[in-house]
């Protein structure tokens, strides 16, 4: 067991460490610190010096970032086992977005200044790393395309969709996303407005599609909110 008390092999499956030999994971969890942040609180802020790197663990955490007319967005959601916070592998000294508990989150963290010296000495860290950079480059670039092309309905309907597929919950009810999560968010992720999104969630809920309540969000005809995020849907 490592001194965060949990078996390092368990990180084996996970990029960046799935390619390297459980000996090499113990000593890199050796420089790391355990960070836990509650429900609603934040890991760092978008402009702060990028100064650590983080895994995490558990829960979800929110990408959140501000646009130049002071507007907030939520860019992506990261699930446990995956890095964030790498502002290195952009290049970048400061951190793009702030990074939110979207419910209560246990992470290992890392000083940003080790970061070439993983790489440099455990090969396949970076490899690993980089290919989780792109798959986030590339869905932020589908959303910008949603953005563009496709109607309200579409985009709310295929947010909810890359939800419940990334922090789906299976319940009596439906599928449910595994953390809290409010009409307001939805907007957010979706660039549209409140009203918007209450009056789609109230029309989906009385077709008995979703199930929407404080906080909480179920879909309850997966096959029907996928016809709504159809660009052939009327």
């Amino acid at each position: 067991m490592h001194k965060h008390g949990f078996d390092p092999g368990w990180l084996s499956d996970l990029p960046p460490f799935s390619s390297l030999l459980v000996e090499d994971i113990c000593e890199i969890l050796e420089h790391s610190s355990r960070v836990e942040v509650t429900s609603g609180g934040s890991f760092f802020f978008e402009g702060d010096d990028a100064d650590r790197f983080f895994l995490l663990l558990d829960g979800y955490v929110r990408v959140v970032r501000i646009t130049e007319h002071g507007e907030q967005i939520v860019a992506l959601h990261i699930a446990a086992g995956q890095l964030f916070g790498i502002a290195k592998a952009l290049s970048r000294s400061t951190y793009p977005a702030s990074a939110e508990a979207a419910r209560d989150c246990l992470a290992l963290s890392w000083p940003t200044r080790l970061w070439e010296t993983f790489g440099r000495d455990y090969p396949g860290f970076l490899t690993e790393t980089y290919r989780t950079v792109g798959l986030r480059v590339g869905e932020m670039n589908d959303r910008i395309v949603e953005m563009a092309t496709l109607h309200v309905e579409q985009r709310i309907a295929n947010a909810l969709l890359r939800l419940v597929n990334q922090a789906g919950r299976v319940t009596d009810q439906g599928i449910e996303i595994d953390f809290p999560i409010t009409r307001r968010d939805v907007s957010e992720m979706t660039g549209t407005t409140l009203h918007t999104v209450s009056r789609l969630l109230s029309a989906w809920e009385s077709e008995g599609i979703v199930i929407s309540g404080r906080k909480k969000i179920v879909v309850s005809q997966p096959h029907l909110l996928m016809e709504r995020a159809s660009a052939q849907h009327p």
